[in-house]
């Protein structure tokens, strides 16, 4: 009998424990089909340039035969080409937009490249890359201080020490971030200065060399806003012997670059006309300040021209800007 009690446990208990080993049993999922399931995260596509936008624009917009592609270090960039209407033509004039302007800028870049034809000059309109200089920079996140350990012979803080006391006690003993983060931010301003500084000086390396190949007799330098500080800084630091002369309009200094215009000026080999808007009180301050710094170098070849804005008559005004640059460059009309 009792026996017979065991065998039948025996068999009671192999049957409780049956679900289990067939659940143990079941085939596991394969990963790959788990895998499949998860999203694919798809890279980001790199920004396009604002320039390279506008120079798109520009393709559509302006006749074919004045478009030019340079190259300036592997780089193709656009270029506005319009020869002299003239049998015997005085030269080229370069012409270099300001920050967000583009090779056909409505004030002062189109209309000078299309009215020095005219006056016996070619014009050569360049399209600038955006500044790395100026992109927003991202701020790094200070680490968190670790709380001071104690130092032999010493206890350590109590557990209802206040949260005010701590946060004091961190910001002692922790590096000082703030100067970190503004040194990395000097740092990545120069880096990016010069690399707009190359990038820049490229293309007008490839300008001048287009404008010799065009037989020009004269190259001149033509910026306007930002563009006249450029133009200013290559003609300063490389110092080409294929220009002539240079021609500053509404000139500015860009953000977050090594040397500002009030520099650059006395350093400038070449004759040059800085034209400024005199109605124009910051200008006309700024101006001031360059022809000063001027007068102290023997044998300057800087001279400033003054301007009235005419904001109700953009025509004339503009007209007033070609007299004016066309009478410097050849005063003997």
């Amino acid at each position: 009998m009792f026996t017979l009690y065991r065998t039948t446990l025996a068999m009671f208990c192999m049957a409780s424990l049956l679900p289990l080993g067939a659940q143990a049993a079941e085939p596991e999922k394969p990963q790959e089909a788990t895998e499949a399931a998860a999203p694919v995260a798809t890279p980001r596509p790199a920004m396009v340039e604002r320039s390279q936008d506008d120079a798109l624009a520009l393709e559509r917009q302006v006749p074919k035969a004045e478009q030019q592609s340079l190259q300036a270090n592997g780089e193709p960039f656009l270029a506005l080409w319009k020869p002299a209407n003239d049998s015997d033509p005085q030269g080229a004039l370069i012409i270099v937009p300001g920050a967000g302007e583009s090779a056909d800028w409505p004030t002062t870049v189109g209309p000078l490249r299309r009215g020095f034809p005219d006056v016996g000059w070619g014009t050569l309109s360049l399209s600038l890359p955006d500044l790395l200089a100026e992109r927003p920079q991202a701020r790094v996140e200070a680490k968190p201080a670790a709380e001071p350990k104690p130092q032999e012979g010493e206890t350590a803080p109590a557990k209802d020490t206040p949260a005010d006391a701590n946060a004091n006690v961190a910001q002692a003993t922790a590096p000082d971030a703030d100067a970190a983060e503004s040194t990395d931010a000097v740092a990545a301003d120069e880096h990016g200065s010069e690399a707009d500084a190359e990038r820049i000086f490229a293309r007008l390396d490839a300008a001048v060399a287009y404008a010799q190949q065009q037989n020009a007799r004269s190259i001149v330098l033509l910026g306007n806003g930002s563009g006249a500080y450029w133009a200013a800084r290559y003609l300063s630091e490389k110092q080409p012997p294929q220009v002539q002369k240079l021609v500053m309009v509404a000139a500015q200094t860009p953000a977050r670059v090594e040397h500002d215009l009030l520099s650059l000026t006395p350093t400038l080999k070449v004759p040059t006309a800085d034209i400024y808007y005199a109605t124009r009180t910051q200008d006309r301050l700024a101006a001031q300040q360059r022809l000063q710094a001027s007068k102290r170098q023997k044998d300057s070849q800087y001279r400033q021209l003054s301007l009235i804005a005419m904001p109700g008559n953009k025509a004339a005004e503009q007209e007033q800007l070609l007299r004016r640059v066309r009478g410097w460059l050849s005063p003997q009309e």
